[in-house]
């Protein structure tokens, strides 16, 4: 890697770091360049070198994000010889329980992130989420080699399911008084316990 595109790496690093640092205090919408630009060490017109919109930074945030989230599920191919239905589940489970930012980015703005981005970034996105993917795949390709649908159901219902775990998980007080005066039962669950029991259903 040269210098310059060192550097220029650093600087969407920083940038997106201060998304991220903005994003446990503030909803999408509140949080605009002007913020970023304050919490960085750059002018607000400097970020315009590095993305051309608020989405686009997001969108870095969460192509991190799935990066790392396909690194700890490699982790467990590399680390395990054998594991049960079980076992893999907790595994799995944990991994997600670090990744917040990951479920509440997919689940809340996903769909306009992805549309009021550049098709360089989105690629750069979708390269991760397939790694993430192609991980999880595996892991459960090498642990449960002999039931062959169980690839397509992490294709085609976990993944799918990943998006509604924060919001369903992490309602808010309005969302829960709502729920009281209609007569829906709310019961406290967390991104483990959640996760955990939906791959033990769907791998058993």
């Amino acid at each position: 890697m040269s210098k310059i595109s060192e550097k220029a790496e650093n600087r969407r690093e920083e940038i997106i770091n201060a998304c991220d640092a903005l994003y446990k205090t503030k909803n999408f919408q509140e949080i605009t360049i002007k913020d970023i630009g304050e919490v960085t060490s750059f002018s607000r017109p400097s970020i315009y070198n590095y993305f051309q919109t608020k989405e686009e930074i997001f969108l870095g945030l969460l192509t991190r994000e799935y990066s790392d989230w396909a690194d700890d599920v490699t982790e467990i191919i590399t680390s395990n010889e054998t594991l049960s239905v079980d076992e893999l589940a907790d595994k799995v489970a944990k991994t997600l329980e670090k990744r917040i930012t990951m479920l509440k980015i997919s689940a809340m703005n996903l769909y306009e992130i992805e549309d009021k981005s550049s098709l360089d970034c989105l690629k750069e996105f979708k390269i991760a989420f397939k790694r993430a993917m192609e991980a999880m795949v595996e892991c459960v390709t090498k642990f449960l080699p002999n039931n062959k649908e169980k690839p397509e159901l992490i294709q085609y219902a976990f993944f799918p399911f990943t998006y509604g775990i924060y919001p369903y998980t992490t309602p808010t007080d309005n969302q829960k008084r709502a729920m009281d005066e209609v007569g829906i039962a709310y019961h406290a669950i967390s991104v483990y316990e959640i996760t955990y029991r939906f791959l033990k259903k769907i791998l058993a």
